[in-house]
């Protein structure tokens, strides 16, 4: 078996969604070659050269693929993908864009958000917001899947010498063309990959209440700031902060829910997380049912007084 993964980057080095695709490969077995694309990205395409396991990274550069539309690096991959078993990418906001388009143009089925590898046909995901787990056995010749990165653990340090093999970048679909790019500037730890996540819903009251109780807890735990769909609503903070069904998906080592009533769209996004601590005033409110730790109480005496407990950063 050889598999292709499909390295997510920002031209300047890989997301660290990229480490944990490659420990989903490594658990399917086989030769692992991964696809860097994009223009001006040998510096990328170097790191992931020295990365363990992967025994040959494909360098594919053109104009056409800088913005990362999906419908030149579906037809990129399209090309590539007679050669491989399998080809995997992040369940990423870029991997649910180009992926399912990929797979209609092979005209194989798409096995997405997987988050256990069984074997090398054979994978689970969840369904129904993550209530129940789905084991799909799967026949296709190619077999496309999406990893849900917080799922599986980081790819183990080491060193790997895979050599660069430039391919030939396909042509400009010309689809579609990137207007604008706002991205949002933070010195916060990235929401998906943080180690911890402070987030916040309806019951702070107001977005200055969400910033002014959260953000110096935040500050001592170095952590990432999240929220609920409800205080995205309420303009309290940007969909960017969003954990949830229809928001991201965050695995932290420390998950803390302030104000947040624990509505299954929120959970199917956090539950996962290794220590869950909840914070809201209705003892009733179902976030308790999947906290490690709860406070019953007005959070905003409890936040204050937490934050004030813990040593500075």
């Amino acid at each position: 078996m050889t598999l292709l993964v499909v390295a997510e980057h920002d031209h300047q080095t890989f997301k660290p969604s990229l480490l944990q695709v490659l420990t989903a490969a490594q658990a399917i077995g086989g030769d692992i070659h991964v696809l860097v694309a994009g223009n001006g990205v040998e510096a990328v395409a170097r790191a992931v050269s020295a990365l363990p396991g992967v025994a040959v990274v494909k360098l594919a550069q053109g104009s056409h693929l800088e913005e990362g539309n999906a419908e030149n690096l579906a037809a990129l991959v399209k090309m590539l993908a007679p050669g491989y078993t399998h080809v995997l990418a992040a369940a990423s906001a870029s991997g649910k864009n180009w992926m399912p388009r990929l797979a209609a143009l092979l005209d194989v089925a798409l096995i997405a958000d997987i988050v256990r590898v069984e074997s090398a046909d054979t994978f689970t995901r969840p369904i129904y917001a993550g209530s129940v787990w789905a084991t799909y056995r799967s026949t296709e010749a190619i077999k496309l899947i999406t990893v849900r990165s917080t799922a599986f653990d980081a790819l183990s340090a080491g060193e790997g010498q895979a050599p660069l093999e430039p391919v030939e970048a396909g042509k400009d679909e010309n689809l579609s063309r990137r207007v604008s790019l706002a991205l949002t500037a933070s010195t916060r730890p990235e929401l998906e990959s943080a180690r911890v996540v402070v987030s916040g819903g309806r019951g702070l009251g107001s977005a200055e209440r969400f910033h002014a109780l959260l953000e110096p807890l935040a500050d001592k735990l170095n952590a990432a700031l999240g929220a609920s769909r409800a205080a995205v609503d309420l303009g309290y903070v940007s969909n960017d902060y969003q954990v949830g069904q229809t928001g991201k998906v965050v695995a932290p080592e420390l998950y803390i829910a302030v104000g947040i009533s624990g509505a299954i769209q929120h959970l199917a996004g956090m539950k996962s997380s290794r220590v869950i601590v909840a914070i809201n005033k209705d003892p009733d409110a179902p976030i308790f049912a999947v906290a490690d730790y709860g406070l019953v109480g007005d959070l905003n005496e409890l936040v204050p007084a937490l934050t004030a407990a813990l040593p500075a950063a």
